[in-house]
């Protein structure tokens, strides 16, 4: 009976590992469940799903400006996330928590850091001195490697913001309807760089 049970089982072994396909359908399944085992219940815990005290959806030119960050690649040399870890809180703040990242979508956390983490910018500097910054970064941090921005200062906000806030609601971001509508009104006369400042001057000041 023990060498049957054996031979079962053996043979079992060696149709799953000489078959590649039925391999690569058991590891899909196995992977599956563990992702779902992990991710699952973050959906329901209020400390990921929740927003922090104080947060609030971005307004029309911080989301104009949010959109220009994307757009410029800004989240290929720097990430928005603090680790819990003393040195990076040391240097750059409280580390990033879930709930201030649930009106973000995508969110920009990350680990390239080329240039410095961006999380907890906000307030950091004066608005001059992020636009000197953006025009030239040399002009305020002389061994910068950070491209110019020139064009920034000439190029007008988007003003058909309202459509992105409008599809924003739909996944659960609570602008108003009286927000949608004054959205070309508040970047009417604004540039991108104008609105990139506003986007980067809110980063992470809701948490200390």
């Amino acid at each position: 009976m023990s060498d049957i049970n054996e031979k079962k089982h053996s043979f079992s072994h060696q149709k799953i590992e000489t078959n590649n396909f039925l391999m690569i359908v058991l590891i899909l399944i196995v992977v599956s469940i563990g992702g779902l085992v992990e991710i699952v219940p973050l959906f329901f815990q209020k400390s990921t799903t929740e927003p922090i005290t104080g947060l609030k959806p971005y307004t029309a030119l911080q989301l104009v400006g949010r959109d220009v960050y994307l757009r410029e690649g800004c989240y290929n040399c720097h990430s928005q996330m603090i680790r819990p870890l003393r040195a990076e809180t040391l240097r750059y703040g409280h580390y990033s928590v879930a709930g201030e990242f649930v009106y973000d979508h995508p969110f920009q956390w990350g680990s390239k850091r080329t240039g410095p983490d961006l999380h907890r910018v906000g307030g950091k500097y004066s608005d001059d001195w992020q636009r000197i910054h953006l025009n030239n970064p040399r002009d305020v941090v002389p061994e910068s490697i950070m491209p110019a921005y020139p064009w920034l200062e000439k190029s007008p906000a988007n003003t058909k913001i309202g459509a992105n806030m409008a599809a924003l609601r739909k996944v659960g971001v609570p602008y108003t309807d009286e927000e949608i509508v004054g959205a070309a009104a508040e970047v009417e006369g604004k540039t991108e760089l104008d609105a990139i400042v506003a986007y980067m001057q809110v980063l992470g000041i809701h948490l200390k």
